[in-house]
């Protein structure tokens, strides 16, 4: 099965996740890909990125993983939604680079984060990446929407230190404008984690007319309030920094116009969530 030597002119490491990446497993054959998904034994990655301090807690390592179901209308990655735009590569290597790192993230207070696109498109990838970090000591995030999260088994998820949860909106209606998608598989995720008290950051990404209806802004605060398990809720403002994939790609890009979040709405958005009994950030 292929490795990472399919795309030998493209390092894993990137200077940063905002990086266009296209056609990276092109190669790899269908039954290649059906078998990655089956055994785990191969992922597709978009990136690492090393240095992070946004996603989970301490300093940590990325792993920008390829593949994504949901069509967000402000995601600044759509080069992550096609699982081949990534970089084919096997359990063995994610552990070996991981390896350089776990002594300076335990310094750091830091870990893995598997991130994406969404990472539970590659579930048994991901469980053996973070079984083997979880053998070096190395604590583990999942950052995930929550759409898959009945792939895991109750025992993997003990394999994942923090879970790292993506709620949209709260509406139905405006989430399948916003995803194109359903949020129910995701709130029942987060009841699941509730239930199991696994630790949950929520992320809401705050954008001008989309995401910043505060009735429904509220009704999601109480219910992440509710679980008993929400640590912390990341407000995350709207930008542009991945709009050029957009272009690039050819995808009609609709919130081309659409500015960042003033400072005084976010703090609006913080207080929501603080009202709930929430820490937010």
């Amino acid at each position: 099965m292929p490795d990472a030597g399919t795309a030998p002119h493209t390092p894993l490491e990137a200077k940063s996740p905002f990086e266009l990446r296209v056609d990276l497993g092109r190669n790899v054959s269908e039954a290649d890909v059906r078998s990655a998904l089956a055994t785990g034994d191969m992922g597709f990655l978009h990136s690492f990125t090393t240095g992070a301090t946004v996603d989970g807690p301490g300093v940590r390592v990325v792993a920008w993983t390829s593949g994504c179901m949901w069509r967000c209308r402000y995601c600044h990655n759509p080069d992550t939604w096609t699982m081949t735009n990534g970089i084919p590569i096997s359990v063995e290597h994610a552990t070996s680079e991981l390896r350089k790192y776990r002594h300076g993230l335990k310094v750091m207070s830091g870990g893995l984060t598997i991130s994406g696109g969404e990472p539970l498109m590659q579930h048994r990838f991901v469980v053996k990446v973070f079984t083997a970090a979880k053998g070096m000591g190395v604590h583990t995030a999942l950052d995930t929407n929550g759409y898959l999260g009945d792939k895991l088994s109750d025992a993997e998820l003990e394999a994942i230190d923090l879970v790292l949860l993506d709620i949209k909106t709260w509406d139905a209606d405006r989430h399948r404008a916003l995803t194109g998608m359903d949020n129910a598989p995701t709130l029942a995720f987060a009841r699941r984690l509730a239930e199991r008290k696994r630790p949950v950051w929520v992320r809401y990404v705050l954008v001008p007319d989309v995401s910043d209806d505060l009735d429904d802004i509220r009704r999601t605060a109480a219910f992440a309030g509710g679980l008993g398990n929400v640590e912390r809720v990341d407000v995350l403002p709207f930008h542009q920094l991945g709009q050029y994939k957009w272009e690039r790609l050819r995808i009609p890009y609709l919130l081309a116009d659409t500015q960042p979040p003033s400072q005084a709405l976010v703090d609006e958005v913080c207080g929501v969530f603080r009202a709930a009994g929430l820490k937010a950030v």
